[in-house]
Parts: structure tokens; sequence; C-alpha cells
């Protein structure tokens, strides 16, 4: 008598099929929505200004939050393929779009041919007579601040420009190569995500973000390398090797100095090897370019921080709040920049002294550093935020989603678009960021209230 065959129940399997197809069909959505948005833009651009521009960005960027939340759940090779190709496309078209948003990239061209011709960048302004038979048609016209700014970049950006440059003196090629060191990040966060057993479709959070999109791969802005240097260094120091990771963070700080925020995370209080390998990097990077002396910081200290109201904190959202109902005071900008340095070296310390140290923990302090010391200091620039657009695929969380997505709304490059008040549009990013927070914290402290209720029930009261 022949045994009756085994039936296997594939109801299960057929649900989590069903489930998995329907996923892929909505993260397909939301990726053609993102390319119809992205492609959009330019010309809402040039019909409705940088209002139109901020809209439809900001529409993206709540794309890439929805899109998110659905790779979260799916592990699959077609779904990551899937993110890679819609990153690769948008990057592709806005690599050969002229840059909308920012002028900056043509000064990045014209400080490496600067240096090719053997001419120290922190010596003369573009317009300098003495640079007069390096003009060209299509770079120098292009050059912000050419006939009174000296370069402001530092030496590490500086070194980036010349080597670049020797490949190419054009725009596209700067942005190819700043593309590049996007790809590379981008590696760098997969073998992270993986550290922390996190699913590689998180990319998608970095990968369909609108902000590295048009600050990297339309505008071309050094803040670019400076991440990817930055995330290099968290990936060796977490991988075991602190030492050649602090020496990727110092020439991150030295392509865009507020990438010295990651140092803490990997350190270790009383460890003397690590600021010594930091000073030494500094030292190296900056001699090739001493001949000027103190004028090595370039545009920095000769007009930069007036420009920007830096020195005076007329255009920083914390401190303006606090004048509107207390009034100015002489010294408020001093107390302010004091008790901001104090909240950004307490927080220090402690990611310095966090124990016990993961990698996840790690990645966390980071955020964090770079969340608030921003927050502080308030810049009127998007591209400033680039330095957080990683942590949204590594740390996630309302938080920096809110700043990441709100740092869009500091945008204005178009000269006959009638502004919204920078103040008032820090207010709405500020809002927004300290709305999140709040939801943050109200959804901690539910989990933990779950967490001691769920801890009850399996330990009642005796």
């Amino acid at each position: 008598m022949t045994a009756a065959p085994d039936i296997v129940p594939t109801t299960g399997l057929s649900a989590r099929g069903a489930e998995s197809g329907a996923a892929m069909f909505r993260l397909s959505l939301l990726g053609a929505a993102t390319i119809a948005l992205t492609l959009t833009i330019p010309f809402a651009l040039r019909m409705g200004g940088d209002h139109a521009y901020m809209a439809l960005a900001i529409a993206t960027g709540l794309v890439a939050v929805a899109a998110a939340c659905v790779a979260e759940r799916m592990s699959g090779l077609r779904a990551f393929w899937l993110i890679i190709a819609v990153a690769v496309l948008l990057r592709g078209v806005l690599l050969f779009t002229e840059p909308l948003l920012s002028s900056d990239i043509y000064r990045y061209v014209w400080d490496g041919r600067v240096q090719a011709a053997g001419i120290n960048p922190y010596r003369y302004f573009p317009a300098h007579e003495a640079l007069a038979p390096l003009r060209d048609g299509e770079i120098y016209p292009n050059v912000n601040r050419a006939d009174y700014a000296v370069t402001i970049y530092p030496p590490v950006a500086q070194m980036f420009y010349f080597l670049t440059t020797r490949l190419g003196e054009s725009v596209t090629v700067m942005k190819f190569a700043l593309l590049a060191c996007e790809a590379g990040m981008a590696v760098i966060i997969l073998l992270l995500l993986r550290q922390i057993g996190r699913p590689p479709t998180r990319i998608v959070a970095y990968a369909w973000h609108p902000l590295p999109m048009w600050e990297i791969a339309n505008n071309g802005h050094v803040d670019g390398l400076m991440a990817a240097l930055m995330m290099l260094g968290l990936w060796l120091a977490l991988s075991g090797r602190p030492l050649r990771g602090a020496v990727a963070v110092a020439l991150a700080a030295l392509a865009k100095p507020f990438a010295v925020l990651a140092l803490p995370a990997i350190w270790r209080r009383w460890d003397w090897k690590m600021p010594l390998v930091v000073l030494a990097v500094g030292a190296l990077s900056y001699a090739p370019y001493l001949s000027v002396g103190t004028d090595v910081l370039g545009f920095l200290t000769r007009g930069y921080l007036n420009e920007e109201h830096l020195d005076t904190g007329s255009d920083a959202w914390p401190l303006a709040a606090i004048r509107y109902f207390t009034g100015p005071f002489h010294g408020d900008f001093v107390i302010y920049l004091a008790i901001s340095a104090l909240i950004i070296g307490a927080m220090a310390l402690r990611a310095a002294d966090r124990e016990p140290r993961t990698s996840g923990t790690a990645l966390a302090d980071v955020n964090r550093l770079l969340l608030v010391f921003l927050l502080l200091l308030s810049p009127n620039y998007p591209w400033y935020f680039l330095a957080l657009t990683p942590f949204v695929a590594l740390v996630g969380g309302a938080p920096v989603w809110a700043a990441t997505l709100g740092a869009l709304l500091l945008q204005e490059e178009v000269a006959w678009d009638a502004q919204t008040p920078i103040l008032i549009r820090k207010s709405i990013l500020y809002g927004m960021v300290l709305a999140a927070c709040a939801y943050a914290a109200w959804k901690d402290r539910k989990r933990i209230s779950a967490a001691g209720r769920l801890s009850d029930e399996r330990h009642p009261a005796r």
C-alpha cells in the first residue's frame, strides 16, 4: 500500500509572496514619483523660482520617507537594485544638467587651475591682474566673489580641486569626481548597515533623498567629499582601526571643518595618540600652502564671517528667537556662543566616555552632535546639512529627517524671485525639527512604557 504524499501548506508562502509583491509595487510607484518630481524641478525652478524648487524638493523628500518605510521591511535583491537604478539614473541626469542652485563649483575649478599654474590659491582673488592669463569665457565669468575674495576652502579641498582639474577643467568633470566620492560613501553606508544588522534596502533613505541629489549631483558641493571621508573614517574606526579612522576624519575636517565632530565618537578619553595623529594630518595638509603665512585661512578671516552675519549672530535662529522675547543686549552673541560650545563639548565628552560603545551607539552620537551643532550654528545654506544625510539611512528617526528636509527651505538662488525672509524660513525648519524631537520623545516614552508593562506581565509581583 502506497503511503499518501505529504501535504505541504502553501497558504503562508503565498501570503508572504503576495505581501512581497505588493511592497515591490509600492516601492516602484515611489521610485517613479521620485523620478517625475526630480525631472520636473529644473522647469519649475525656471518658471516659479526658488519657492517652486523648495515645494517640489520637499515633496520628493516626503516620497523618500515613504520609500524608507516600505524598504525597511524588504530585503530582496530586486528591491535593492531598483533603489540603486533610480538613484543612478537621476544622478546621471543631474550630472549633465548645469548647476541650478549654486555657482560654488566654478570656484573649485578655478582654484584647481590656479594651483596648476604654480600659484598659491590663497594669494590672489580671481579678478587680480596676476591671474589675468588664466581667465576664460566659461569658468571665470561664473566665479562668485571674484573681485574681492580669495578662496575660503581648506587644504584637502584644494588638493582635491587640483587633482580633479588635471583630468579636465570643467564643471562636469568636477561633479563626476564628487559623484565618485558619493558612490564610495554609498558603499560605506551599506557596510555600516550590515555591521549594525540593518537591511541594505535602508540605503533608499539616502539614495532618494533630494538634498544629496541636488547638492552633489547637480550643484557639485565639496561637502560630498567631506561626508565621504567622514563616513570612511567612522567605518575604519568601528571596524577596529581607530587611528586610520582618525586620519580619514581629519582629512574630512580639512575639506569642511565640522566633520571634526565625528572624532569624539571614535576617541577614548586620555588616548593621546589620536589627537597627535589629527594634529599631524593638519600640519602636513597646510604645509604646501604656508607661503602666504596667516592668509592661509583665506576668505574665512577676510570677510566671510561678516558677510554671512556670523560675527553678530543676526541670522542664528535660536538667538533670534531669544532676542524676540528679551530684546538684544551687549554681548548676547558671545554668551550664545559660549553656551553653544558648552553644550557641544558636553555632548562630545559623553560620546567619548560612552560604555559600552557599539557601532550603533557611535553612529547615533555622531548624528546627534552634527544635528545639534548645525541647529546651533544655524547656517544659511542647505548643503551644510549634507553631513547629516547618511544618518537618515544609518540612524533614522524624525529629527534627522526633519532637519535634512527642512534644510531645503534655505535655498536662495534665483535673483528675480521674491524671497521669504530667511528667519521665517528658518522658523519653519526649526519648528519641524522641534516637532520631530517631541514626536521622537513621545515614541521613546511609549516604547519604554510598553516594555515595562511586558516585564510586569512576565514577572508579576508575588
